[in-house]
C-alpha cells in the first residue's frame, strides 16, 4: 500500500484511529471493533478482522488481561497515553509478538495479515498483537512428489508451519531464515533460508539481491518469483527448483544451496540447480546404492525418450530406411499401409490429443479426470488406429513416450521437455536423423550456456567436476558419499553473473 497525500495517519483519539480504519477499508461487515475504558479515564479501541484472527487469544489473552490488571488497585498505571501504551506491551499482555508501529499504513496492512490493533487515547501509535488464527490445511503427503519408500509430510500454505517442518528436518543452529515482505500493495512474507558456514556468501547475497528488486503489486505464490530471479527467462529449462517436501529442502540446504520459502504456497525454491539435479529424488537417499543407481540410469534414458523417441521414429520411417533390420522395416511398414499422413503429421496428431487429454486430467475432478485419462487414452487410440488415421506403431511410441515424461520426478522438467520434443520433431520430418543431431547439438550449447545463480547448467559435466559425476548417474555408495558437493564449494561460479533490473 502506497502512501498517498491524503492517507490518514494515526491520531491520538482512538475514535479518529476507528472512524480512520472503516473509512479506509470501508466499513466492512469482517470488521470487528471493540470499544472498552480501563479504570475510569482511559479508553482504548481493538481493532480485527473476523476470520483472520483467533477469537479466544483475543478474548483471553487480550481483553480479559486488559480488565483485570488495569482495574487493579494496587497498581501504578501511567495517565499519558504514550507511557500507558508501553506499560500494557510489556506489563499487561501475556502475548511474545508485539509491535509498536506508528504508520497507518503499515497498521492496515499488519490488520489485513490477521493481527489485532490496540489504541490507547492519548498515544499516536498503535500495538500490533500476533493474533492470527485462521483455518489451514494440515500436513498431508505431497501431491507432485510421491515416494514409496520416505516421509510423508509436506508443505503446506502456512509459512509457520513450513518453516517448523524445515527446522524440524535441520537441527543446526547455523540455519538462517532471513525475512523479507515482497509486493508493493500486497505484502507477502518471503524467507530465504540457507545455513551460514556452508553456503557460498556470494550466493546467499546474490539471492537476496534479486529477490528485492521485485516490484510487483501482489507476489502470488513462489511461481512469480521463481520467474522473476531467474537467469534466464527465454530458456524452457527450469533454473529453480521448486518441491512441496521438507525432506527436499533440508538436503539442499546441508549441500550448501539456498531455499526460498514463501507464504500462502506449498510450492518452496530450491537453488541453484543444475540439469542432472532436476532428474534426482529424495528417494535415492532412502534405497540401496546399487537400486539407486539403476533407478538414476533409467530416469536418463526416460528424459532421453521423452525428447527424442517420436522424432528418431519419425527419421527412421521417412529417410532413413536402410538402418533398420529388414522385419522390423516390413512390419512398420505393413502397419502404416491406408494411412493417409506421413510419419510427421501422425506423431503431431497423437501427441496433441495426448496433451489435451493430459490438461483435461488435471483440470476435472480426480475421480473423473483419472477416469478420463485413462479410458479416453485407450478409446482415441484404438479409434484412431480402426480409423485408418495413425498406425499401431504409432500409438506404441507416443504411449511409450508419455510414459518417460511421467518418470521424471521433476514436473517443470518433464514440461520442458515436452516442449522442445515438437520442435525436435520438425527438425526430424525436415532433415532426418541430422535434424535431431543438430537439435540436440543446438540443446547442448544452450545447456552449456545457461547459468543457475552463476552455476553452469551443465555442471558437472561441463565444466568438470569428477566427485560429483559419480554421485549423478549413480548413486555414491554412503560410505564415499560426500554431503557437499564439490561445484557448489567453490565461490568462482558466483562471478560476473549479477544482474541488473
Amino acid at each position: 500500500m502506497s502512501n498517498q497525500p491524503n492517507t490518514p495517519v494515526l491520531s491520538t483519539s482512538v475514535k479518529d484511529n476507528i472512524n480512520n480504519f472503516r473509512c479506509v477499508l470501508g466499513s466492512p461487515n469482517d470488521l470487528q471493533v471493540k470499544e472498552i475504558t480501563l479504570g475510569n479515564a482511559h479508553p482504548c479501541g481493538v481493532v480485527g478482522i473476523e476470520g483472520l484472527t483467533n477469537k479466544d487469544i483475543i478474548q483471553d489473552q487480550v481483553l480479559r488481561s486488559l480488565m483485570i490488571s488495569l482495574t487493579d488497585s494496587n497498581k501504578n498505571i501511567p495517565v499519558s497515553g504514550e507511557e500507558l501504551l508501553l506499560f500494557v506491551q510489556s506489563e499487561v499482555l501475556p502475548l511474545q509478538a508485539i509491535d509498536v508501529i506508528s504508520d497507518f499504513d503499515e497498521a492496515i496492512r499488519c490488520i489485513l495479515a490477521g493481527d489485532t490493533a490496540l489504541f490507547v487515547e492519548g498515544a499516536d501509535k498503535v500495538l500490533m498483537l500476533s493474533t492470527k488464527g485462521w483455518k489451514s490445511r494440515g500436513i498431508e503427503e505431497p501431491q507432485t512428489e510421491g515416494l514409496i519408500r520416505g516421509p510423508r509430510d509436506g508443505f503446506t500454505e502456512d509459512l509457520g508451519t513450513t518453516t517448523a517442518l524445515v527446522r524440524r528436518k535441520v537441527q543446526d543452529p547455523h540455519l538462517r531464515f532471513d525475512t523479507y515482505k515482497i509486493g508493493n500493495r500486497m505484502k507477502k512474507d518471503v524467507i530465504v533460508a540457507y545455513i551460514d558456514d556452508l553456503a557460498n556468501p556470494k550466493l546467499v547475497q546474490e539471492v537476496k539481491r534479486r529477490l528485492v528488486t521485485l516490484h510487483k503489486d501482489d507476489v502470488d505464490g513462489s511461481g512469480l518469483i521463481e520467474q522473476w530471479i531467474s537467469d534466464n527467462y527465454l530458456s524452457p529449462f527450469p533454473q529453480i527448483l521448486s518441491t512441496e517436501r521438507p525432506d527436499k529442502v533440508a538436503a539442499a540446504l546441508l549441500q550448501g544451496r539456498v531455499a526460498i520459502l514463501v507464504d500462502g504456497t506449498p510450492f518452496q525454491l530450491i537453488m541453484p540447480i543444475t540439469f542432472a539435479t532436476s532428474l534426482h529424488s529424495p528417494e535415492d537417499n532412502y534405497q540401496n546404492w546399487m537400486i539407486s543407481s539403476v533407478i538414476r540410469l533409467l530416469r536418463i534414458g526416460a528424459a532421453f525418450m521423452a525428447t527424442f523417441l517420436p522424432a528418431i521414429y519419425i527419421a527412421l520411417t521417412e529417410f532413413h530406411h536402410g538402418m533398420l533390420p529388414s522385419m522390423l522395416a516390413f512390419s512398420i511398414a505393413g502397419a502404416r499401409e491406408g494411412v493417409p499422413f506421413p510419419a510427421v503429421v501422425e506423431a503431431f496428431i497423437m501427441e496433441i490429443t495426448l496433451e489435451l487429454l493430459r490438461e483435461a486430467g488435471i483440470r476435472l475432478p480426480k475421480p473423473i479426470g483419472q477416469t478420463i485419462g485413462i479410458v479416453g487414452g485407450l478409446v482415441i487410440g484404438e479409434a484412431a488406429v480402426s480409423a485408418g488415421i495413425v498406425s499401431p506403431i504409432m500409438v506404441i511410441i507416443v504411449a511409450i513416450t508419455a510414459i518417460s515424461s511421467f518418470a521424471l520426478p521433476s514436473y517443470s522438467t518433464a514440461i520442458s521437455l515436452r516442449l522442445l520434443r515438437f520442435g525436435i520433431m520438425i527438425a526430424a520430418a525436415v532433415f532426418g536423423l541430422y535434424g535431431i543431431v543438430l537439435a540436440f547439438i543446438t540443446i547442448m550449447i544452450h545447456m552449456v550456456n545457461l547459468r543457475s545463480f552463476g552455476l553452469p547448467y551443465s555442471t558437472p559435466f561441463a565444466p568438470t567436476f569428477f566427485k560429483d559425476i559419480t554421485n549423478t548417474a549413480i548413486r555414491t555408495p554412503v560410505s564415499h558419499l560426500e554431503m557437499e558437493p564439490e561445484m557448489l564449494k567453490s565461490g568462482d561460479h558466483q562471478q560476473n553473473h549479477n544482474r541488473k533490473r
